[in-house]
């Protein structure tokens, strides 16, 4: 098989390159390792940054979405049984986030893909990406039982933190920056409609919480929890117990509850490597970067990966000119180290660690009241909070 870019990973990142390339006529082919099934259903991300919506809908990839998720013009912040709203639009100029599952923009993708776009193979598994530094680089993979070879222009590994791509970096040449912290997510869904209209999130001195969405009747709920903690070791009562603590406020809301069809731990880390480039190799999304989820900015980082990709290869398709391709692991970098830090900032705004004292616990506190008092200071979140521009 030959192609002009072997894409590694149908996740959001490597569809939606697909479909930028396709829609600029450069052919590609999509391998991905699981089944389609389990591509449609695996629960990740679920707020789109305003540039994410932008660009989905520029793709033709928009009209579900439109129809199906929910625009949220803010976010509600609580602490000390305190609620203060930070207005999006007010504060950059009419931008807002979707809530849109990840699970629904990849099932508008792969049907895109499917119809129209270049080959999309499931269970293929890619084994190992060879010649990068040339000028065909290879990726070998496993398909139907059988050992294959894709021989590509370009590689773009999209294909997680535990894929092959980042390995056929040289060593030597890479610098890795990461931080692990000492708690984690216990996230539940919910069958009961969400018990607020927009995301909270809950300062509290037990830990932080956060109540998010799925659709109007599922609701998508967060604690704080020891690191390594097991999901099953909490029940249903003891979960909805303790985020009423955490969501606490001196009026009469409430929290509804329902049943919960799942429960899982997601660990918290930050994680970047550099460079996102290898001769004909590029990295992208989590094969590269990973962010603790407080910021919503995972699966956004991957789409900005992407769009920089395939500005950058249309840009020498019609000039001839390496000058963005050659740039793109710097031009990438930018933006993921200014979510990097937005995402640190909301982590260590919001939660407690186990080591903190009440100067740790004040500081905290400070910090969220400047949010609220300070028009600068609530702006600074909400440019954060909606995205960093694709350059």
């Amino acid at each position: 098989m030959r192609t002009t870019v072997g894409i590694i990973g149908a996740g959001p990142a490597g569809l939606l390159l697909a479909r930028l390339l396709h829609n600029a006529g450069i052919a590609s082919v999509v391998l991905e390792s699981r089944d389609r099934a389990y591509v449609e259903q695996r629960q990740r991300a679920g707020i789109l940054e305003q540039g994410t919506v932008d660009v989905l809908r520029a793709a033709g990839a928009g009209e579900r979405m439109d129809r199906e998720g929910l625009r949220h013009d803010g976010i509600e912040l609580r602490y000390d049984r305190k609620r203060h709203r930070v207005d999006f639009p007010a504060l950059t100029g009419g931008r807002s986030v979707m809530v849109y599952a990840q699970t629904e923009v990849c099932k508008d993708l792969i049907a895109l893909q499917l119809k129209d776009g270049g080959p999309l193979l499931f269970e293929a598994e890619a084994l190992a990406v060879e010649g990068a530094d040339g000028d065909s680089p290879r990726i070998r993979f496993r398909h139907e039982g059988r050992e294959d070879v894709l021989e590509c222009d370009y590689v773009v590994g999209c294909d997680g933190f535990w894929g092959v791509a980042r390995k056929a970096i040289p060593e030597e040449l890479t610098r890795v920056f990461e931080r692990t912290y000492p708690f984690g997510w216990l996230g539940i869904l919910a069958d009961v409609p969400p018990s607020h209209d927009e995301l909270v999130y809950a300062r509290h001195d037990r830990g932080f919480a956060l109540l998010s969405m799925r659709s109007p009747s599922v609701s998508r709920l967060y604690l704080q929890v020891p690191e390594g903690t097991d999901a099953e070791s909490w029940s249903d009562e003891e979960i909805w117990d303790e985020l009423e603590r955490r969501f606490e406020t001196d009026d009469d809301w409430r929290l509804e509850r329902g049943p919960i069809t799942q429960k899982s731990v997601t660990p918290m880390r930050s994680y970047v490597h550099e460079p996102m480039r290898h001769g004909r190799l590029f990295l992208a999304g989590d094969a590269a970067h990973i962010v603790p989820p407080t910021g919503a900015k995972g699966l956004n980082l991957a789409v900005g990966d992407v769009v920089t990709f395939a500005r950058a290869l249309t840009h020498r398709r019609d000039t001839g000119s390496d000058e963005l391709l050659d740039a793109y692991s710097e031009t990438c970098l930018r933006r993921v180290w200014q979510a990097e830090r937005f995402s640190y900032d909301m982590t260590t705004l919001l939660h407690r660690a186990p080591e903190s004292t009440g100067f740790e616990d004040r500081l905290q506190m400070a910090r969220l009241e400047r949010i609220a008092g300070s028009r600068a200071a609530e702006t600074d979140l909400a440019e954060g909070y909606t995205g960093f521009p694709f350059e």
